[in-house]
């Protein structure tokens, strides 16, 4: 990328998200802030695990952001019967009685995870070590994923039966768990309007590969004073019961706080949201804008909280 210096870099990087906005928008109506964090995700290197009710438009929303962003992108849908080479590939014999590598739909740019919670803890092991390795270990070699390299997990959270709950560990591989609610009955409309015409929209692509991957490298550059690091550290730190930083109502409330992860992707959140909103550093209220999608599957309620109703965004809230 040819930028004179990092300050035109970042003014390339808002004006690059705003046309990312404008183009989802011929397509998705309303999930803004849906929108904004699945971008966020993007341009700092992490996945986002979906939350929501079928019928949401969550394979709508991420089939147009790789298409906006001229990317590859791969479904799978879990199910009780997936194996884990159904998704990483495996060595198969050819003609000549040679073994080679077939690569599975894990080898793409944009991964939807469809369900993760329909299939057995091996098929969810194998996802969640690509996505920390950014590669495929089959028959001791090794291969690398393509870059940039997102996934982006839907769960149903009204189903529970007949499914593989995600552990605390494994959810902490997920930079962010973004809830998809109902659309307004004004977007609603518009949504009926759109999907039910034989009109549709022409989706360019606006930002390649190899300038995500600049601006993934260029976010990490972002400078970050040391309060707004400190403060950033100091929310992760008030999530943890019994520690001299927990709040009364973590004391309370919260079995299990988050760990340092949590800090690490409050920072890089923090510089993202500032950088697309056209800031060169972060603040305090950049942090308090990711946090509850980073804090949200980190923090455990305990049965005090469930059974008076306290939910986790009320407990992170007040944690600011």
């Amino acid at each position: 990328m040819n930028y004179k210096d990092d300050v035109e870099a970042l003014d390339a990087l808002a004006q690059a998200y705003r046309d990312l906005r404008q183009e989802i928008g011929k397509v998705i109506v309303g999930q803004d802030e849906v929108v904004k964090s699945v971008l966020i995700s993007l341009f700092c290197d992490g996945h986002s695990l979906l939350v929501g009710v079928p019928g949401l438009a969550k394979t709508l929303l991420v089939n147009t952001i790789s298409k906006v962003l001229d990317l590859q992108f791969n479904r799978i849908q879990f199910t009780p019967d997936l194996m884990p080479t159904d998704i990483t590939g495996a060595e198969i014999m050819d003609e000549h009685r040679n073994f080679t590598f077939s690569k599975g739909p894990l080898f793409t740019n944009i991964l939807l995870a469809d369900e993760i919670n329909r299939t057995p803890p091996k098929t969810q092991a194998a996802l969640l070590e690509a996505m920390q390795e950014r590669s495929v270990t089959v028959g001791g070699v090794s291969y690398k994923l393509p870059k940039p390299f997102l996934v982006l997990a839907t769960q149903n959270p009204i189903e529970q039966e007949g499914t593989y709950p995600l552990p605390e560990a494994q959810l902490d591989r997920f930079m962010f768990n973004i809830v998809l609610d109902y659309p307004t009955y004004e977007q609603e409309v518009q949504i009926v309007k759109n999907t039910t015409s034989g009109q549709k929209a022409e989706l360019k692509g606006v930002v390649s590969a190899e300038q995500i991957v600049f601006f993934q490298q260029l976010i990490r550059k972002i400078h970050i004073a040391d309060n707004v690091l400190e403060y950033a550290v100091g929310l992760t730190n008030k999530t943890r019961p019994g520690t001299a930083m927990a709040t009364d109502k973590v004391n309370s409330y919260i079995s299990w706080g988050a760990g340092p992860r949590a800090s690490q992707f409050l920072v890089l959140g923090a510089k993202c949201h500032a950088a697309i909103n056209g800031k060169y550093s972060p603040d305090k209220s950049d942090v308090q804008a990711v946090a509850p999608y980073i804090l949200r599957h980190r923090v455990v309620r305990n049965y005090k909280a469930e059974a008076e109703g306290i939910t986790i965004e009320q407990i992170i809230q007040s944690l600011f």
